[in-house]
């Protein structure tokens, strides 16, 4: 099946794009002040910053010039219910950046809380320098992150702009996790049939799908909501979190499977064409925290040419817990190189 990555806020996905480029952090990056988040009291390099996470952030900058080296820290705790973040979760996070351009001279440069688009973090996918403050933290923690601008010289190599001098600064309000083994809430009302596939609860492990014996496919998409969510619907150019199992009309095998892969949810985008059409279509205006199932024609699903493709063949069956739904993140505004509210201070003190 067809996915893209999340989009992240920059900077703090230019951080991740330079991390992820090069396997592991330099070591000229690796500083003791990177450490120091794990002591109990914070960096006092590190902006002080007030207000509820859910709500955009007051920050101060201390009055020194920008850092040197990667300094990062858990300035508030969350107090929110269920596990801590695994570091194989999923984070829903707001993001607000700021650049540091010297003592005293700072702008903010993007904001998800004006754009109201959280951004989804997979933590698997990001190295341990910048995960390490978000794992074993409860929902509602905030973190900040201070990345020197020559942390950010591989964007040249990937064909971005340079970095300004300076650092840039993330703050990070952890707002949701998705984890390992989430399904939806809720007891299913139909389990299918009636020619149609039956699916077995299975609680937070794969669903059991059994195809009906001598019976032909349907000719059109056919959706079957098994469990009814109470969230907002599934909106086009959305990306939608799931746990989800695909099966073959042809053989009644798994071909895929979030619960393949340690029942970790993923994250997909829907209404795009980045989907095979089923998904787009038969995803898109249902509930969060739904379970649908989907039974997708040959010519809704990868064609009569799959098998050349090595992709599963015939009509194919999905299984979909629908844990969440995100609004894409706008993309930067280049022209302007900020968020253009002005927010920005000069220190007149030298």
């Amino acid at each position: 099946m067809r996915r893209r990555a999340a989009l992240l806020a920059a900077p703090f996905s230019a951080v991740l794009l330079a991390v992820s480029g090069c396997n592991a952090i330099p070591e000229d990056w690796k500083t003791p002040a990177f450490m120091q988040s794990q002591d109990e009291e914070l960096d006092d390099r590190l902006p002080t910053v007030t207000g509820d996470v859910g709500s955009e952030p007051e920050v101060e900058f201390p009055k020194i010039a920008p850092p040197e080296e990667q300094v990062s820290g858990v300035v508030k705790k969350g107090e929110g219910e269920g596990e801590l973040v695994r570091s194989d979760d999923m984070v829903l996070a707001n993001i607000v950046d700021y650049q540091w351009k010297a003592k005293g001279e700072t702008e903010k440069s993007q904001s998800t809380y004006e754009t109201d688009t959280p951004v989804l973090l997979e933590l698997s996918q990001m190295g341990e320098e910048l995960t390490s403050d978000l794992v074993d933290q409860r929902v509602g923690s905030r973190v900040v992150f201070v990345f020197p601008s020559q942390q950010n010289s591989q964007q040249s190599q990937q064909g971005q702009p340079s970095p300004e001098p300076g650092s840039s600064v993330s703050i990070v309000d952890i707002e949701k996790r998705y984890g390992k083994g989430d399904t939806v809430s809720g007891e299913q009302t139909t389990n299918g049939g009636d020619g149609l596939p039956a699916v077995r609860d299975e609680g937070s492990e794969q669903p059991d799908i059994s195809i009906p014996e001598d019976t032909d496919p349907p000719e059109d998409l056919e959706t079957v909501e098994l469990i009814e969510g109470e969230g907002p619907k599934v909106e086009k150019e959305q990306q939608v979190v799931v746990q989800y199992t695909g099966v073959s009309w042809n053989n009644g095998e798994v071909f895929d499977s979030t619960w393949k892969r340690g029942g970790t949810p993923t994250a997909f985008p829907v209404g795009v064409g980045q989907m095979v059409e089923g998904w787009d279509k038969g995803i898109t205006g249902q509930k969060v925290g739904s379970r649908v199932m989907l039974v997708v024609p040959e010519d809704m699903a990868y064609g009569e040419d799959a098998g050349s493709g090595n992709a599963p063949e015939g009509t194919l069956v999905f299984v979909v817990d629908i844990l969440g739904a995100v609004d894409q993140p706008p993309a930067p505004d280049e022209e302007s190189g900020g968020s253009g509210d002005g927010n920005s201070e000069k220190d007149k003190e030298e």
